[in-house]
């Protein structure tokens, strides 16, 4: 089921969370830049990075996350989504990213596929793991998750307590979304596997703290630091050496034993 996004509320919310931003209208296809380090590898592992609200293109680039992926042992193609707030929006984030960047992947020999975002891109990573449970991994560091009912999910006594209401004509989404993510970590929160990190000086923490109190032990990742690059590239060094996608996306080992990235 679609995740419903009321006209613009959740560009509103995404807006007004960090002041004015222009709205770029979607582009269909849409884009996505190769950031893998060079020679890309030819590996039947993809990751997709998408992007924060405020985040120009090249950011995952600037900020060498594949880089520092592949120096860890990780064997995958990486992607820049140029998912920007236009998407969101229009309400068509997942549908595009599935067919334009994922789908196509998979036609080409992609046979695992990560999600990784940062802030609006969290969110959008958890929209993809709710549509499409054969994901291999999410990882969501600081996402947006809604300005109404992590404080209703909060005052019930955390997500296993939260029972959702009707839904409301305004922010519909925020009450999906919890209402997804509840029934999610109720069976095991198994497919997708969603990791999630956070500054603990984000505004956003105490709602992602909610989230990751109910995610199984392991999945949670926490750094000094509050909404920015800093923070978040330390919390990709932790995901990164705690190993998980290595063990999906493991360097791939010649004939004569010699580790290479074919």
């Amino acid at each position: 089921m679609r995740l419903r996004l009321p006209t613009s509320a959740l560009a509103i919310a995404l807006l007004t969370a960090s002041g004015c931003l222009r709205l770029r209208a979607p582009a269909t296809p849409m884009g996505a830049t190769d950031v893998s380090p060079a020679p890309a590898p030819s590996a039947p592992c993809l990751v997709v990075f998408l992007p924060g609200r405020r985040d120009s293109p090249g950011a995952y680039r600037r900020h060498r996350l594949a880089e520092m992926a592949a120096r860890a042992g990780v064997s995958a193609r990486f992607l820049e989504a140029d998912a920007h707030l236009g998407y969101y929006q229009a309400q068509t984030i997942s549908g595009r990213l599935e067919t334009d960047i994922v789908g196509p992947a998979r036609a080409a020999g992609a046979r695992r596929i990560w999600i990784v975002g940062i802030s609006m891109g969290g969110l959008g990573g958890l929209l993809m793991a709710r549509e499409h449970p054969d994901l291999h991994g999410v990882l969501a560091l600081a996402p947006f998750l809604g300005d109404t009912e992590p404080g209703l999910v909060a005052g019930a006594g955390g997500l296993a307590s939260w029972k959702p209401g009707p839904p409301r004509p305004v922010a519909d989404y925020e009450r999906e979304l919890w209402g997804w993510l509840k029934t999610y970590t109720s069976q095991g929160a198994a497919r997708p596997p969603v990791y999630v990190g956070f500054g603990l000086s984000d505004d956003l923490a105490p709602a992602n703290r909610l989230l990751g109190d109910s995610l199984p032990a392991g999945r949670v990742f926490t750094e000094k630091g509050a909404h920015n690059w800093g923070a978040w590239t330390a919390l990709w060094k932790q995901f990164l050496a705690a190993g998980a996608l290595q063990r999906d996306c493991p360097l791939q080992t010649s004939p004569a034993g010699q580790r290479n990235r074919e």
